[in-house]
């Protein structure tokens, strides 16, 4: 698996690799280009449409439906519902794996982690029951709360979940490449190159492509232009360097690949809502609270 294409951010820590985010009412339509990461990640919809895509297959989310994403599976998210309410729920199988070698370990545990087998990614319709629904519900609150004991009732019910799956439909064999080759090999070159100037002649003479053919492919494997990717790569490199470092706004639009200061600012607030040093101040203020 590429690691260009991994995510930076960490989840969870050390002493407890569980987190959740919620994603809710966005300002404006949303796009999380393709990523992967190492943790199992679940996708739980409870208001508004959500598109996933995972390994190359589109999955359109409503109200009370889940995606599994297996670790190392490249996947991205996408919405333009602006009442749009999910949840992401990452953790590593590690969580909830057992120390012994036994029959569990060997057929299920084990396979999942080597991504040999993979769990369905859309959760069969007969898991989203009520019951189970309120067993997710559940564990949200508990890591909202943090009541007593509950990285144990954590582990628990992530197990009941699974088991759950389980029972409704069997593990899936992996495919060795399950998203194709030129898929990978665009996405590692742009992220090498992204602050550079990158073209779609360029990109499209590097491998061996028609412009056309390449716009076309690109946006519809990725769901996005290639304009756009590349503008989420810097605009996502220059939020790290403003959050991470002392360096000037100025110094920042270079690194980021910008043509100019004045071309960045205008970017950055177009896309945040405020301008870098606020964002920074911002996040200053957040970290000391």
């Amino acid at each position: 698996m590429n690691a260009n294409l991994r995510e930076n951010r960490s989840h969870g820590t050390d002493a407890y690799p569980y987190t959740q985010y919620r994603i809710s009412d966005p300002p404006h339509a949303f796009h999380i280009p393709v990523h992967w990461h190492d943790e199992m990640e679940l996708i739980y919809v409870l208001r508004g449409h959500l598109l996933v895509n995972v390994g190359g297959a589109d999955y359109d989310l409503t109200p009370g439906q889940i995606i599994a994403v297996n670790p190392r599976q490249l996947h991205l998210m996408k919405s333009e519902d602006l009442n749009t309410v999910y949840y992401t729920i990452l953790f590593p199988l590690e969580l909830i794996s057992f120390q012994s070698n036994d029959t569990l370990e060997q057929t299920v545990f084990s396979p999942l982690r080597a991504g040999i087998r993979l769990l369905p990614s859309r959760i069969p319709f007969s898991v989203l029951t009520t019951e189970n629904l309120n067993l997710l519900n559940r564990l949200i609150q508990i890591n909202d709360e943090n009541p007593p004991m509950y990285q144990l009732e954590t582990r628990l019910l992530l197990l009941q979940f699974i088991m759950d799956i389980l029972r409704a439909a069997p593990l899936l064999e992996a495919d060795a490449d399950s998203v194709g080759k030129l898929p990978r090999r665009l996405l590692e070159y742009i992220r090498i190159h992204y602050r550079d100037r990158i073209s779609l002649s360029d990109l499209a003479t590097q491998f061996s492509l028609s412009p056309k053919y390449l716009s076309r492919y690109f946006k519809e494997t990725f769901h996005l232009t290639l304009t756009e990717y590349i503008a989420h790569l810097r605009m996502s490199h220059a939020r790290e360097l403003l959050e991470s470092t002392d360096l000037s706004v100025t110094d920042i639009a270079a690194q980021c690949g910008y043509s100019g200061v004045s071309f960045f600012i205008r970017c950055f607030t177009e896309t945040n809502g405020c301008s870098p040093l606020k964002y920074r101040r911002q996040k200053q203020i957040s970290k000391k609270q």
